[in-house]
């Protein structure tokens, strides 16, 4: 009886703040998963399209990106298109919630225990959160992967579960999961530095000559000019273009690699790599391999 009135009093004694802390989280990883799920099913063609070109999947390696979009529909139907989708939308989820609940661990972390603050805090607490979440979900982004690497009539694997069951079988276990995680890790860095660098750059050159033209009042500050909705947009679309060209090559490498154990070696390695395990876990050898056998595809036709 006394148990049960000590166990009601702490319950009616929570703090509102932390409730209103936990319900603001609570909208804001369920807001960011929809539209996360949104916009990645919407960009799913292209993503299945860049896959099947990185890896030069030989029924569309001699296509362009246009030309495969075609083609697919054509070979595999209209649903060949979203190969692969149904892990990326499990994936979502999870890694916003890691990113979500990482990025203000660290960014106290790095406040408290290091006594960094300004924007290099939130530059590295949001890249060690990035990190963290990508270590986290990597599986699902190698099923994805391999699904969506498969032409239909060639099925090595029947669905998520299977491919989980295969790769973990037959690929060494928990290891199996994570290749090409080197040239995921290295890229976000570049990524991440020129994502924010460029964004930031061009935020001020448009604030600074046109701020009539580009900029108005906050919201919280009418002293203050921000970027208009859809300048704030574009600039952050022209960066991340940038970024992504620059971070490319590596994402090719970790597609090759990714793929490699269910190809033949000889399609995305070189002739001098012994053994289908080292064609998987050398980062340079594959990106050496990828750029003698063929340069490497656009980002921004392929991405």
């Amino acid at each position: 009886m006394t148990t049960e009135a000590v166990s009601s009093g702490t319950r009616a004694q929570i703090p509102a703040p932390v409730q209103k802390d936990y319900y603001y989280w609570l909208r804001s990883f369920t807001a960011g998963g929809v539209a996360g799920c949104c916009a990645k099913s919407t960009i799913a063609p292209l993503d299945r399209v860049k896959i099947l070109l990185q890896a030069q999947n030989p029924h569309y390696k001699h296509l362009g990106v246009f030309a495969t979009l075609k083609a697919v529909p054509k070979k595999e139907g209209f649903l060949g298109l979203y190969k692969g989708n149904g892990a990326m939308m499990i994936r979502i989820f999870p890694y916003g919630a890691i990113q979500f609940m990482a990025f203000d661990h660290y960014k106290k972390f790095l406040s408290t225990q290091l006594g960094i603050s300004g924007h290099i805090h939130r530059l590295m607490a949001g890249s060690m959160a990035g990190m963290t979440a990508v270590i986290c979900t990597y599986p699902l982004d190698v099923i994805r992967a391999r699904l969506a690497f498969q032409v239909t009539g060639e099925h090595r694997y029947t669905g998520i579960r299977n491919a989980f069951q295969t790769i973990y079988l037959k690929e060494g276990g928990i290891s199996g999961f994570y290749h090409g995680l080197t040239p995921t890790i290295i890229g976000m860095a570049p990524y991440a530095g020129f994502s924010f660098f460029t964004f930031g750059t061009l935020k001020t050159l448009g604030l600074t000559h046109f701020p009539e033209l580009l900029g108005k009042p906050s919201l919280d500050n009418p002293d203050v000019l921000v970027l208009k909705t859809h300048v704030n947009l574009m600039c952050g679309g022209v960066a991340g273009a940038i970024a992504q060209t620059i971070s490319y090559p590596l994402d090719v490498a970790r597609r090759r690699m990714q793929l490699a154990a269910s190809q033949k070696p000889s399609s995305m390695c070189t002739p001098s790599m012994v053994s289908r395990k080292d064609c998987i876990v050398a980062c340079p050898s594959t990106m050496s391999a990828v750029y003698r056998h063929k340069p490497l595809p656009s980002p921004l036709m392929s991405s």
